[in-house]
């Protein structure tokens, strides 16, 4: 089963995932569609408030902060990766709830980079908002680092998210019944 919707002017067929014995998700995924990746940080950035950095979470986004960098004329943007790597140096970590991660994930912040934004206006950036919960981790790693949150952005918001008043996105996916039927 499939869904199509439009997204930044582009139809796209996202297959539908499900998640438990009821309920089902759209399988939004940028990864290798180039013109879509382009299309949709060209759309955010029009609507992004002021900013300084971007920081968007391990791995899905990050084909989408590249592009919203390169696109800005930025040289420069953050991650919040899903392990400590080897080069970072004074890491902090958050835990994050996600609907598509089965159990607890943490993200992790190098501290070079939170020199870098304390004190400065940080975008946060991901593909799909569902429950907020990676929204909310990479949120506390800002927090944490000392930078203000300027914005939070995602291409999708899905299901109960397009509700949210706190977070820009580009259009809705609705969650769907095990027969795949949109839930709203």
């Amino acid at each position: 089963m499939t869904y199509e919707m439009t997204v930044a002017g582009l139809k796209r067929r996202l297959p539908l995932c499900p998640v438990s014995d009821s309920l089902m998700i759209g399988a939004f995924v940028i990864f290798g569609d180039v013109e879509l990746t382009c299309a949709c940080a060209r759309d955010l950035l029009k609507i992004a408030p002021e900013f300084d950095y971007m920081v968007a979470p391990e791995a899905k986004a990050i084909p989408l902060v590249h592009e919203m960098a390169r696109q800005s004329g930025r040289n420069e943007y953050f991650l919040a990766r899903k392990a400590p790597k080897l080069y970072m140096d004074g890491v902090f970590e958050a835990v994050d709830h996600s609907i598509t991660t089965v159990g607890e994930q943490k993200l992790y912040m190098d501290g070079a980079d939170a020199k870098k934004i304390k004190g400065k206006r940080i975008l946060i950036l991901d593909d799909v908002i569902s429950t907020g919960g990676s929204l909310a981790a990479v949120e506390s790693l800002v927090d944490q680092a000392g930078g203000q949150v300027a914005g939070r952005m995602a291409i999708l918001a899905e299901g109960n998210a397009a509700k949210r008043k706190d977070i820009l996105f580009l259009e809705k996916l609705p969650l769907f019944s095990a027969e795949g039927t949109p839930l709203e």
